[in-house]
């Protein structure tokens, strides 16, 4: 059964498929949070908020290429610098009484993160150079599909599509190199 079937399921109220959407991804999730927010207590309710808003959002979610996760990881982002954001505001006193210390990577997990960069990196580099292009305009550089288009000189069409089978490409090869991992 793939994603979108279990998207679909979800959307008419089935929560085993929305567990199996959740099972598949809460590593992923809860890992990019903590990389964002620098603590785990805040890394797990961002993880929370971030499910709890893909089950009360479960009709808008489009799958992109052939996954939830892009969007739960937007979601991610977003929540977390929210987090931070409010972080950031002076604490009334309730707040300080419930501030745990800041806990930041394990050792495990830097050596995780750093190894997971070096396979991507790794499997970017085998790429054809346009793809290595775009793999750094869109998912590095953050531009748009526009923006990438006219910096390659072509159309927004192309980069989609190219975008898609690129990540597929790349999802392929990191597969079995990062299951320890995440």
């Amino acid at each position: 059964m793939k994603e979108q079937d279990w998207l679909d399921a979800a959307r008419d109220g089935d929560v085993d498929a929305f567990g199996r959407i959740y099972d598949r991804h809460v590593r992923a999730v809860f890992r990019y949070a903590i990389s964002i927010v620098r603590d785990v207590g805040d890394a797990e309710d961002v993880t929370q908020d971030v499910f709890l808003l893909a089950w009360t959002r479960r009709a808008d979610i489009r799958i992109v290429d052939v996954s939830v996760l892009p969007w739960l990881l937007v979601t991610a982002r977003n929540v977390s610098m929210n987090r931070l954001r409010q972080r950031t505001k002076a604490p009334n006193s309730l707040e300080i009484e419930r501030e745990r210390p800041a806990a930041g990577p394990t050792p495990e997990d830097s050596a995780a993160r750093r190894q997971l960069a070096v396979m991507i990196r790794s499997a970017v580099d085998q790429l054809s150079v346009t793809d290595q292009r775009l793999y750094r305009l869109c998912l590095v550089d953050g531009l748009s599909y526009e923006e990438a288009a006219t910096g390659l000189g072509t159309t927004h069409g192309v980069v989609r599509n190219r975008l898609t089978r690129l990540r597929r490409t790349l999802r392929g090869r990191l597969a079995t190199d990062t299951e320890g991992l995440l």
